[in-house]
């Protein structure tokens, strides 16, 4: 199958411009193992920098593989989070197998960038806006995500999003003018190969998958939660921080998080000061729901996209599917 021309397939001795995207507790060893080895580059999903998860599930993928698939694992932090703990991070840095690529999403990474840069480690920033690029840019970034509304889990709330369609070109056009050398990588909505070449026309170096990688074989979430985004449609996710409430995460303003919309987000859409001043009740009700994995309470975490997704693939049939497609589309074969 010819290759993708593609800057971000050179810079990371890729075979297809797909990243999977480094989804916290969901994205483990095993699922970035398989993306890397079906020639995309895998970014475990470090989330919330639990040191216990992070030291299983980077072994899991590390130390199970060869250095030519090494060369495209790499991690992924939730920013703001690290303010509070970054023991993973640092864990990461000091084994002997350097991640290949560093992603850092929702915050400002410019306290870390110095330790990822001293081990030569690519760094990877996600962007909802243009007007966060030139600050992550600064501190260090050499691959742009820009990441649509659409996208699954968190992300920039309503008032503020951007659709992945017009804010890819707009970063594109920006980094041509001002920073040419960094690449660029479209979230949101990519999930197969008609994504990835609209991404590729648009000035995108490739696409981050999450949603279409969330519901394969090698995900770390629940089958029964698997079966539940087949099942759904675009018009079944809403984006909110119920369920953030409900997990007692405190998320900085101004992102919240999509998942499919349920019987008990419906039950505090448009209540969030309520939920927040007496949560305990609620939570609870969610709690069971994990616990018992009745999705009418707890939470399935896909985009807009899921409406694409009608099966449970192994990873490496998901990218070999996508990576097909996109090149008949852009008339590769």
């Amino acid at each position: 199958m010819p290759a993708i021309a593609s800057r971000f397939c050179e810079q990371f001795g890729l075979t297809t411009p797909i990243a999977l995207a480094p989804m916290a507790g969901a994205a483990g060893g095993a699922l970035a193992l398989a993306c890397a080895r079906a020639g995309a580059l895998g970014l475990v999903g470090g989330g919330y920098g639990d040191l216990d998860w992070v030291k299983t599930e980077y072994e899991k993928a590390f130390t199970q593989t060869d250095r030519k698939t090494l060369k495209r694992l790499g991690m992924g932090f939730i920013t703001w989070r690290l303010n509070t703990d970054a023991s993973a991070l640092d864990w990461v840095l000091d084994q002997a197998s350097k991640p290949a690529a560093m992603m850092f999403s929702f915050g400002d990474p410019s306290q870390y960038a110095a330790r990822v840069q001293h081990h030569n480690i690519p760094i990877i920033c996600q962007a909802q806006r243009v007007e966060q690029v030139p600050k992550l840019i600064e501190a260090g970034a050499q691959v742009i995500v820009a990441q649509g509304g659409e996208a699954g889990g968190h992300g920039m709330r309503n008032e503020f999003a951007r659709g992945t369609f017009t804010l890819v070109p707009e970063i594109a056009d920006w980094l041509a003018k001002h920073s040419p050398d960094t690449l660029l990588l479209a979230a949101g909505g990519v999930a197969d190969g008609r994504g990835l070449a609209a991404a590729m026309m648009l000035g995108a170096d490739g696409g981050v998958v999450g949603s279409r990688l969330w519901v394969t074989k090698e995900c770390l979430a629940p089958v029964a939660a698997l079966h539940q985004a087949v099942d759904a449609t675009g018009d079944d996710t809403a984006r909110s921080s119920v369920f953030d409430v409900l997990r007692n995460l405190e998320w900085p303003a101004p992102y919240d998080f999509r998942a499919l919309r349920n019987d008990l987000h419906r039950q505090w859409e448009g209540r969030l000061e309520p939920l927040r001043q007496q949560p305990e009740p609620a939570r609870k009700d969610y709690q069971q729901g994990v616990s018992q994995q009745d999705y009418s309470r707890a939470h399935v975490t896909v985009g807009e996209a899921t409406g694409l997704i009608h099966d449970i693939p192994s990873a490496t049939t998901v990218i070999e599917t996508m990576s097909k497609q996109a090149n008949k589309l852009l008339g590769l074969g």
